[in-house]
């Protein structure tokens, strides 16, 4: 055989293995878990200390199930505590004898699990978090929440319902099942893109085989005269930024005044295998940049990357400093990681073997299915959206009420091979961009070369681009930059509409030569402000125009430079599915 049928022959096999696991390596997670239980082995001390935990455990749950037998309602002497945001135990129901031992039970196991798998000298940091991870993973499935017979609240329901929420759950499961199979999103409801989500008026100007660029109408009889480009991620539909009318940042936007433009990306198929980050750059970041200063002469832009965009942006900016391209007035980077040595739990799934097996599962077909991010995602707070989900839906047969963000969360997006192939070994594995390595038009870029001020936005509970990580940036650039942390999740914490009371968030500004604050440090000096973040940052955009008067609002495209009204918003790359 040559080496060309050996390496396909390879590729077919990890691919074959792969739909088994769910684009889980086998032998990454062999590798950690040999690593923890070699190292335990050559531990005698953490056994004797487990051995003690173990006792003090079994004494202490032995003493409740007594005690509680004969008191069913009294509280745990030495109880287990759930970790912070746990909140499978939090129904009374689960304070009456038996199911508050096990309940107890549960989380004792848990508690020593946890202490089992961290903390063993020698093995590797990664592999450490990796076993702990899977661990708790496999324990969560034996929750006695996810069971008829020991969760009290779904045998109360069952008992008044006469089973009909049992008979609802199933119901449930078979449309959830059949979405699946069929590789259709799951309903959404009354909730439709282009008729409730995604409703800004605007026309697209541009169309290229990755993009769409969206120009949004003005709302005002005058604007700012530099105007606002978003790069939304590419594993997301854009329209998070342009959810409901009251949820919508492009709505926001332009109602203060100003010009807005989107990109729009297009769902990869196996056709675009072969599109890599340079495509997304030239394709998508450059060529936006180009027909914005065609419809806006002489004017700079506000550049806005959310997630990967922002990570894209970042290189984009990066670049065109090296090159002497100065079109950018300002770069604003939502949620977006450009050191990925801190990635938070995703970064379990990034090492070599992990990354060579989705390279080959990605390689027959030509690109990331959508169901594997999402899977992963999820995975990361498998108790809120996994094991939640299913008591919630299959065994007490309800259905949560649908809200924007929701709808938009379950419009997934595919990523073809080359590109995330790139993404991963660069970015994650090899940390190119933060080393000044990563090369664009064969030559390597560094974001010292940034000039333009940054806006950084953080968010609290972020489990894809944690705050610190994107607190990074002020190590990163020698330029000022204006960070901010809200409260919220990477999603729900960037969709916060000015009308939303329960937002807070706190912000600074931190000069090109002052001295570095780490992060910990920073969140306990800062003050509090309560309310959605939005005005913050539309202030700070606007600051940077200050002393300009606003002008007319510009022409929508420009027909004599190529950039002619295609359609209308939001245009048909967002309806691919």
């Amino acid at each position: 055989m040559n080496e060309n049928t050996t390496s396909t022959l390879d590729r077919l096999t990890k691919s074959a293995t792969a739909r088994l696991t769910g684009g889980i390596s086998p032998t990454a997670l062999m590798a950690a878990y040999s690593d923890w239980l070699l190292h335990l082995a050559g531990s005698p001390g953490k056994q004797l200390e487990l051995v003690e935990k173990a006792l003090t455990a079994g004494t202490n749950l032995m003493r409740f199930a007594a005690h509680s037998a004969f008191e069913p309602e009294v509280p745990a002497p030495h109880p287990a505590q759930t970790v912070k945001g746990d909140h499978r135990f939090d129904d009374p129901a689960w304070e009456r004898f038996p199911f508050n031992l096990l309940a107890q039970s549960f989380l004792t196991t848990e508690q020593w699990w946890h202490e089992a798998t961290t903390g063993v000298r020698g093995e590797t940091r990664q592999h450490s978090e990796v076993v702990s991870f899977v661990t708790r993973q496999l324990l969560d499935m034996m929750a006695p929440t996810n069971f008829i017979a020991t969760n009290p609240v779904v045998l109360e329901q069952t008992m008044v319902q006469h089973g009909a929420n049992l008979i609802r759950g199933l119901q449930n499961f078979i449309e959830d099942t059949g979405a699946s199979l069929a590789h259709t999103k799951p309903s959404t409801n009354h909730f439709e893109v282009g008729v409730n989500l995604a409703v800004s008026p605007g026309k697209v100007i541009l169309r290229n085989r990755l993009i769409e660029l969206i120009q949004y109408s003005p709302t005002t009889s005058d604007v700012f005269a530099e105007p606002i480009l978003f790069v939304p991620a590419w594993i997301m539909k854009y329209y998070i930024l342009d959810l409901s009318p009251v949820n919508s940042l492009v709505k926001y936007l332009t109602d203060r005044g100003h010009t807005v433009f989107m990109i729009s990306w297009k769902n990869p198929d196996g056709g675009d295998r072969d599109l890599g980050m340079e495509d997304y750059l030239r394709l998508g970041v450059m060529a936006a940049l180009d027909a914005i200063n065609a419809v806006v002469p002489g004017e700079k832009v506000h550049a806005t990357g959310y997630c990967l965009g922002g990570t894209l942006l970042s290189i984009a900016a990066a670049a065109m400093a090296r090159d002497g391209d100065s079109r950018l007035a300002s770069i604003t980077l939502f949620a977006a990681q450009t050191d990925f040595t801190e990635p938070g739990e995703i970064g379990l799934f990034i090492n070599e073997s992990q990354v060579t097996f989705l390279e080959d599962m990605m390689w027959q077909k030509g690109y990331l299915a959508t169901g594997q991010m999402a899977g992963a995602f999820q995975l990361l707070r498998s108790n809120d959206l996994i094991w939640s989900r299913i008591i919630h839906d299959y065994l007490l047969g309800q259905r949560e009420e649908m809200i924007d963000l929701m709808a938009w969360n379950a419009d997934a997006t595919r990523m073809p091979y080359k590109m995330h192939s790139e993404y991963l070994r660069h970015l994650f594995l090899e940390n190119e961009l933060a080393r000044a390595q990563f090369r664009v038009g064969e030559r390597a870029i560094a974001l010292t070369d940034i000039r333009a001020p940054i806006f950084a936005v953080g968010t609290v509970a972020d489990h894809v681009a944690p705050w610190k990580s994107v607190f990074k940036i002020h190590q990163l650039t020698d330029t000022d930059v204006t960070f901010l942390l809200t409260s919220g999740g990477h999603n729900a914490g960037i969709v916060a509409g000015p009308e939303n009371p329960r937002r807070h968030y706190q912000i600074s500004h931190h000069g090109a030569n002052e001295c570095h604050v780490e992060p910990d440090a920073w969140a306990r000096t800062m003050p509090e402000h309560k309310g959605s973040w939005w005005p913050a940052w539309a202030e700070w955009i606007e600051g940077k125009q200050a002393g300009r008067p606003r002008v007319a609002p510009p022409a929508t495209g420009n027909d004599a430079a190529g950039y002619s009204v295609l359609e209308e918003a939001p245009g048909s790359y967002v309806h691919q599915p």
